[in-house]
């Protein structure tokens, strides 16, 4: 008969009864571990998450607009030609202007019809160079002291052109009034005329010898038209 220490006896006598109680326990018990409610936890549910982006892809700042990877849109200027450089036609028109300077005036003979008195005013290329006018000269009869005679002329309608002058050519703008002697408007003698070109603030000044003119009362208007090439209609 083999010898064992009673400590030992009674070790595993304690540990034989645990395992028969708890075999006992789980036997008698079988119907209550499966009716047990699940256990739940308190708590705040997260929101539901797009699953084809994860959160560590995420970086964008909430509240912050998309900048597509950070790159900005490209922006684009258009802007036109300047009218005063970059060889605008505006620039390349005012440099071709004929200018008082470079300019002789005349009036040339009267054409007289239907109760009207029609001179062509004259201006002349003197300069060596080529230049242009368009529109309308500006006049004024005046008295041998220099006062003016009468209101300025009106404008006549017409269509504007540019005129090209080589040196020697000629333009013309027809000025026009009615025959004082017929429109009973009252007259002055005029010692000259100023003529003053298209954009130009210098006059050209010529002797009048055609003359009384109309300077105040019915009919006494005087018009001029716009430069046409030549020296007479």
């Amino acid at each position: 008969m083999v010898y064992t220490p009673r400590s030992a006896r009674h070790g595993a006598l304690l540990v034989g009864t645990v395992a028969l109680l708890g075999l006992l326990t789980a036997c008698g018990n079988g119907k209550d571990v499966h009716s047990n409610p699940p256990m739940t936890a308190s708590g705040t549910a997260a929101p539901a998450t797009d699953d084809s982006k994860s959160p560590a892809s995420d970086t964008s700042t909430p509240g912050a607009p998309a900048t597509g990877g950070g790159a900005s849109s490209p922006s684009v200027s258009k802007s036109g030609p300047s009218a005063t450089g970059g060889g605008g036609g505006t620039t390349a028109a005012a440099s071709s202007r004929c200018h008082s300077s470079e300019l002789g005036a005349s009036v040339g003979r009267n054409d007289p019809g239907a109760g009207q008195e029609n001179f062509p005013v004259v201006l002349t290329n003197k300069s060596g160079r080529t230049c242009t006018l368009r529109g309308y000269p500006g006049a004024a009869f005046v008295s041998g002291s220099g006062s003016q005679l009468g209101p300025d002329p009106r404008r006549a309608s017409g269509s504007a052109t540019t005129v090209t002058l080589r040196p020697g050519q000629s333009a013309w703008a027809g000025l026009t009034f009615s025959n004082p002697g017929i429109s009973g408007a009252k007259t002055a003698t005029p010692a000259a005329l100023l003529v003053t070109p298209p954009d130009e603030r210098d006059s050209l000044k010529v002797s009048w010898t055609a003359g009384a003119v109309p300077v105040s009362g019915n009919s006494s208007s005087v018009f001029l038209s716009v430069f046409s090439p030549g020296t007479a209609p």
